[in-house]
């Protein structure tokens, strides 16, 4: 499929704080995009007439019903989400082995890496319309492949973000039964240039690190190309769609 040449005229990124996020935002509106709602734990806005900050938390359900609540009589026709963590606040890396499994680790990155968006989907897939084209997408990322997993740790992460692929696959399905022409995908960025990969960037091959912007440009091409027919699976930067 061909990218579209018809944008969304209203989109929402959630994360737009972030090094992708704040990527995304300002390539919806290089495109045409007249309102972009920007979501980010402070409500801090991006500069310009086209962005809508609003503030959410990932770990508090009420701010993301109240920002789903202020879009009903606008909502979007893209909803990203440009969420998601590998090192806690506390230094707390991915483990590399079973024997450093923490339970309330876990549960942090399980919060923010599938509960989070699991709740934005249940607040947000609500607002999409019935009678045309929509797009709800999640970063994701390719080591949540359960079929492609062959250097195992990074316990918490992967496991993390299976289970969020396997949401998405769920909402796809359910989305699909009233809303033939919506699309529901993951999407893996690559290595971007952000805090969340700067701890692990030293050992990177050369030209494996990307720009937020030339990986933000690739994703919005790729959610362009999708149709009906993709929804429910995860694809890369190149639009490669990546196993289970």
């Amino acid at each position: 499929m061909e990218e579209s040449t018809i944008w969304p005229r209203s989109a929402a990124v959630f994360g737009a704080s972030g090094a992708i996020g704040h990527a995304l935002c300002e390539g919806l509106a290089a495109r045409g995009c007249p309102l972009v709602h920007t979501g980010s734990r402070s409500g801090a806005g991006l500069a310009g007439a086209q962005f809508r900050p609003f503030a959410f938390d990932l770990t508090n359900e009420n701010t993301i019903a109240a920002a789903a609540e202020a879009m009903r009589a606008e909502p979007p026709e893209w909803v990203i989400l440009a969420t998601g963590v590998l090192t806690l606040a506390d230094g707390t890396g991915p483990e590399r082995t079973y024997k450093r499994l923490d339970g309330q680790a876990m549960t942090d990155v399980f919060a923010l890496n599938t509960i989070g968006p699991a709740l934005i989907a249940k607040h947000m897939l609500a607002l999409m319309p019935r009678d045309r084209r929509f797009v709800f997408a999640a970063l994701s990322a390719r080591v949540g492949s359960i079929s492609d997993n062959r250097l195992g740790g990074w316990h918490s992460y992967r496991a993390s973000k299976a289970a969020l692929n396997m949401l998405l696959k769920n909402f796809a399905l359910e989305m699909a039964r009233t809303h033939p022409q919506g699309v529901v995908a993951g999407l893996h960025p690559g290595t971007v240039d952000s805090g969340l990969s700067q701890p692990f960037q030293s050992n990177l091959p050369e030209g494996q690190l990307t720009a937020p912007t030339v990986a933000a440009d690739k994703l919005l091409g790729v959610l362009a190309r999708l149709g009906p027919q993709d929804s429910g699976k995860v694809f890369d930067f190149r639009g490669d769609q990546i196993p289970a």
